[in-house]
């Protein structure tokens, strides 16, 4: 209540512009991140791994707050070139200044609006996302181990390819009642040297794959030589570890807190490749570093969105998509550096905000002398 009365008039004024694009913004660019991205990769999930479009779409709400995480330093920025052309195109700024109110005295809500929704952003990206990360891969791999699992059906065979649509394991079931299994075979070709042969009276679907009790296995060579008869108790046909391998290829620290990832790293520094350990380490310093970039995106787009006094047309989207690509464009670039040890993982992660910052900052400071 302190902090709203000491906001006046104009505060308002600009907050309640800046808050309604914003939110046009929210909408308007988690759409594309999902439409570019997200999708595609549920329907490659959908059509080669037979993943039901319930859980893809329960995946899709779990994904949500990482991707409103991107799309709110996005927002941000278009919300304030919005809003601050259209102030000039309407001549207000002019009248402001005629009222002697300077830039710095007009950016004050919007700098205030932009620091907040920095560290909303860093809330959300610590205490939602890696929560949800979690449960949507957690949900991907259940979805693929209960893939086709053929309820009620008898005297019915099943079939898992591998890549270049070769076959992996080839399943007969003689029934399947209440995710329970009975009289089972499987020929196992996933080995290029042998071949497999399980047989088993029970089984049933578990978080890994697919469970088989007191099962029989004969090992096979590829000349057609019995190399081994083994009773086994228990094995598990893991159907879920194509998809969990490349699940952990992509994984880049996501699923966990910033107090959860440096022990991570430590705990695993002399046990995970050099490209694993720089992935999980600017993901750390990313942590830290993007949330920043709200107020930076702010210091740019305030004086890019100053309009010449001929210039009669808004200019703010194709200002908010050129300082948009620049930052993926000095992202990708720095982060690719930091991957191949040119550059240490604080430098990778923080060079962005470095170079648009001090862009920012020179090119605010002589607006701001201006006006």
């Amino acid at each position: 209540m302190e902090i709203t009365k000491k906001f006046t008039i104009l505060d308002k004024y600009i907050l309640k512009q800046l808050i309604e694009v914003f939110i046009l913004g929210v909408i308007v660019f988690t759409s594309i991140i999902f439409a570019s991205d997200t999708f595609i990769s549920l329907i490659k999930q959908i059509s080669e791994y037979g993943m039901p479009l319930n859980i893809a779409f329960m995946i899709i709400i779990l994904n949500l707050p990482a991707v409103i995480v991107m799309t709110i330093p996005m927002s941000v920025l278009f919300s304030t070139v919005m809003t601050v052309n259209k102030l000039c195109l309407q001549s207000e700024i002019t009248v402001m200044k005629a009222c002697a109110i300077s830039l710095k005295r007009i950016s004050k809500p919007i700098f205030f609006f932009a620091l907040v929704m920095s560290l909303i952003t860093f809330i959300i990206n610590e205490t939602i996302v890696p929560l949800t990360s979690s449960q949507s891969k957690t949900l991907a791999l259940y979805a693929l181990v209960q893939r086709n699992i053929p309820e009620g059906k008898r005297n019915f065979s099943m079939k898992e390819l591998k890549e270049g649509n070769y076959l992996k394991r080839l399943f007969y079931v003689e029934k399947c009642e209440d995710k329970q299994f009975a009289n089972v075979s499987i020929l196992d070709l996933s080995d290029n040297d042998k071949v497999q042969i399980l047989q088993s009276k029970t089984g049933t679907s578990v978080l890994e794959g697919w469970q088989f009790n007191n099962a029989s296995v004969y090992t096979i060579s590829k000349a057609g030589k019995t190399l081994n008869t083994s009773w086994i108790e228990k094995t598990i046909v893991d159907f879920g570890s194509d998809i969990q391998r490349q699940l952990d290829k992509k994984n880049d620290g996501s699923d966990l807190t910033i107090s959860e990832l440096l022990p991570y790293i430590l705990a695993r520094k002399k046990h995970i490749s050099k490209k694993v350990l720089i992935k999980y380490q600017v993901h750390f310093w990313e942590k830290l570093s993007f949330p920043i970039m709200t107020v930076i995106f702010v210091l740019l787009g305030i004086p890019l969105a100053i309009t010449p006094p001929r210039v009669r047309h808004n200019r703010g989207l194709l200002f908010s998509i050129a300082i948009i690509f620049c930052f993926y464009l000095i992202r990708a670039f720095s982060i690719s550096l930091g991957y191949n040890h040119t550059i240490n993982a604080f430098t990778a992660a923080f060079l962005p905000d470095l170079i648009l910052g001090v862009t920012g900052y020179l090119l605010y400071k002589r607006k701001t002398q201006g006006i």
